[in-house]
């Protein structure tokens, strides 16, 4: 990460010192935060839109539109209202993944229940190699963090010997996430180019996001992709962001409002986040 050295008066590096000794927050992140606001920036901020809780209670009416999205990030995943297919947001473009297998772009007024996004900006770069399953991956990507306690982003770039993943069909609000997705269609595609990108979410906020590993993919020529179930790949580049801001954007539709969200998802996410073709 770059290094910023410059002077400042003595009594602004007082006040510095004694606002993190009071908040514990530390110089480094106040800096960066200040500077980010004063530029009108999102950097190493993660925005989140609803919760993990509320998608598995069967939430899924608008809470955003795509639009209202646009200035939180370029770069993400999510859904959209009904649980109508899987969101995949790169270089600032929306993407969504229908049950068909196809790819369309959707509108500005296009409805979100649900969308986790950032401005990726990685900090570290390298390769990975000999992904030979799911879990393969995922052991790859845990070396890559420095820490169980922040979020990351994650980007993916190359060619994989094959990518399994499935894409959610719309179903009424209500129905809870682990039956809406009995239905999913689930796609398998050998020697393809694509990016897989995701974010790391700590098992302390697993009732706001999905804890562990969220990725999704989207071909290189942007026509087929989905929320990830399995991947293989000899080599593939990767770029990481840490993140350590979280800007959770909390709906007030009358269905979220009104939801039993005192319930812990995990075993409905973990349920809803396998296979069903096996």
């Amino acid at each position: 990460m770059p290094r910023l050295t410059t002077e400042v008066y003595q009594s602004l590096m007082d006040a510095l010192v004694a606002h993190c000794e009071k908040t514990g927050e530390p110089l480094r992140h106040f800096v960066s935060r200040a500077l980010s606001d004063a530029l009108g920036l999102d950097h190493s901020t993660l925005f989140q839109v609803s919760t993990t809780g509320a998608l598995v209670q069967g939430v899924y009416n608008k809470a955003v539109t795509v639009g209202g999205l646009r200035p939180h990030g370029d770069f993400g995943l999510g859904t959209f209202e009904g649980l109508d297919g899987e969101m995949v947001v790169l270089d600032g473009a929306f993407y969504q993944a229908h049950a068909d297998g196809s790819i369309t772009s959707p509108s500005d007024s296009a409805s979100v229940p649900f969308a986790t996004l950032t401005n990726f900006h990685p900090q570290h770069r390298g390769r990975i190699e000999n992904i030979e399953s799911m879990s393969s991956l995922i052991a790859a990507l845990d070396r890559l963090r420095r820490s169980d306690n922040l979020f990351f982003a994650v980007r993916l770039d190359g060619h994989f010997d094959e990518v399994y993943w499935r894409v959610a069909c719309k179903v009424e609000a209500g129905v809870h996430l682990d039956k809406a997705t009995d239905a999913q269609a689930e796609f398998r595609q050998q020697n393809v180019r694509g990016t897989m990108l995701g974010f790391w979410t700590p098992a302390y906020s697993r009732t706001i996001g999905v804890a562990g590993w969220h990725l999704h993919f989207l071909t290189k020529d942007r026509k087929s992709g989905g929320h990830v179930l399995g991947a293989k790949a000899a080599s593939l580049d990767v770029e990481v962001h840490d993140l350590d801001n979280l800007h959770l954007a909390i709906p007030e539709t009358a269905e979220f409002l009104h939801a039993d969200l005192t319930q812990d998802p995990a075993a409905a996410l973990e349920k809803a986040e396998m296979a069903k073709d096996r």
